[in-house]
């Protein structure tokens, strides 16, 4: 396949708690950052707010000022723009992941797995379905932190000689005790799947005491990391190589001996 290498930055930041009107503009500061052209922004999960269960305070609907600072900076940058929020539908809450194109348009995926060691399988709803989406010639499956978790729920397919997608995104919010896992179950993602692996997770201390330690990560098909934070806000730019990546899926075509298998949801 002729087509380009994608230009990626990961944002990592801390997050001001329960506040979009302090973190929007935060947030601001850091894509104004980015002085070279890009194809695609990530920001950590529910970068408006921290991760939280205090849907009463923080769930914004679809017309909120989160979505439209999202569509802005994409409108801006020309690029698509992924990242969580807490979002308030009809009588239901949902950990949303979107993904914003640079025409105003976008696409969701409300996260599947909830988080038992908080309150939020309690009071979210679990998304019931994947969410591929194309970024420039990229077919790309976004998830949400957890979600990492569970491979089977991220599985590449290999069907009539392509792979349903070649970029898996994380956008996370993942305590620094748990760093290693991190780390671990990102590159395992990327090799299992023979794709790149991007895991977006912020800094600081939460309203609940946790840490996070950051360590964002992009990872190649082979599992070798090419891009990691550290504990510091920063902005991680890096380029993704189509070739590289057509190169070793054709060297190394294990696609063909994957199972096929359904998921119950």
């Amino acid at each position: 396949m002729n087509r380009k290498d994608l230009r990626v930055v990961l944002i990592q930041s801390d997050i001001f708690w329960e506040n979009a009107e302090r973190n929007l503009p935060h947030f601001s500061e850091l894509v104004n950052q980015i002085i070279v052209p890009v194809d695609l922004i990530v920001l950590p999960e529910m970068f408006s707010t921290g991760f939280t269960t205090n849907i009463g305070l923080c769930a914004e609907e679809m017309n909120g000022i989160s979505i439209r600072f999202m569509e802005e900076v994409a409108r801006i940058k020309a690029c698509t723009v992924i990242g969580s929020l807490l979002i308030k539908e009809e009588q239901a809450y949902y950990n949303r992941l979107v993904c914003m194109f640079p025409d105003g348009t976008f696409r969701t995926y409300d996260k599947r797995h909830l988080f038992r060691l908080s309150q939020e399988y309690k009071v979210m709803q679990g998304g019931k379905g994947k969410t591929l989406v194309r970024v420039n010639d990229w077919n790309c499956l976004p998830l949400v932190c957890y979600d990492l978790r569970f491979p089977v729920w991220s599985k590449n397919a290999y069907r009539d000689g392509k792979y349903e997608y070649d970029l898996l995104v994380y956008p996370a919010n993942w305590p620094k005790s748990r760093a290693h896992i991190w780390k671990t179950l990102l590159t395992a993602r990327a090799i299992e799947n023979q794709a790149y692996v991007v895991g977006v997770n912020r800094i600081g201390t939460d309203g609940y005491g946790t840490l996070h330690g950051g360590g964002s990560l992009v990872i190649d098909p082979k599992g070798m990391i090419i891009a990691e934070a550290g504990g510091e806000e920063q902005n991680i730019h890096t380029i993704l190589s189509s070739g590289e990546l057509e190169l070793f899926r054709e060297s190394f075509k294990i696609g063909l001996d994957w199972d096929r298998f359904t998921i119950e949801t």
